[in-house]
């Protein structure tokens, strides 16, 4: 739903070039960018961490204590490929 909220937002400043040149516009593009770059960052420290939990509660002598506290294995924090794809602008408004 973000991306498509996005993908409208700078449809219509395709349609206005006087917003696409605005600096503050140029800073909300740079902020997206830059949340989006973070967003994955974090994924990526998410998921290595998940797989050093599942390795270690498999492991002797951390295994003791992860059946004894019940730790669980997790899963990694995955997108299907639709979620990674761009927003078709031309589909939105088609």
């Amino acid at each position: 739903m973000l991306r498509m909220g996005l993908g409208n937002l700078f449809a219509v400043a395709e349609d206005y070039p006087e917003l696409k040149a605005s600096e503050k516009f140029r800073h909300l593009q740079a902020r997206i960018s830059g949340l989006e770059n973070s967003i994955a960052d974090r994924r990526e420290y998410y998921n290595e961490a998940v797989k050093i939990n599942n390795v270690r509660i498999e492991q002797f002598p951390d295994v003791i204590i992860a059946n004894w506290f019940k730790f669980k294995s997790r899963d990694l924090l995955e997108f299907s490929d639709a979620d990674k794809q761009d927003v078709n602008i031309g589909k939105l408004f088609g």
